[in-house]
């Protein structure tokens, strides 16, 4: 399981970059405080991200995928 966390880390930074979302940005969407709960999962070592906190981050990703797919009118 060790493998599988360290890659779902990698893959949420990956995401997190692409989006230009610091770790305390998300940390703060997600509910958190600090980026503790963040650094950690990106890892992927002793602590890692549970099913509540990549369904949040999976929400987030959507919401800004769809905001930045909204037209702009012309005012």
């Amino acid at each position: 399981m060790k493998e599988v966390y360290k890659k779902i880390g990698e893959n949420v930074k990956k995401i997190r970059e692409s989006k230009n979302i610091t770790q305390l940005q998300l940390a703060e969407m997600i509910g958190h405080k600090s980026t503790t709960i963040i650094a950690q999962g990106e890892l992927g070592g002793k602590k890692h991200f549970n099913i509540e906190h990549l369904y949040k981050i999976l929400i987030i990703v959507k919401m800004i995928n769809i905001l930045y797919h909204i037209p702009k009118r012309n005012i």
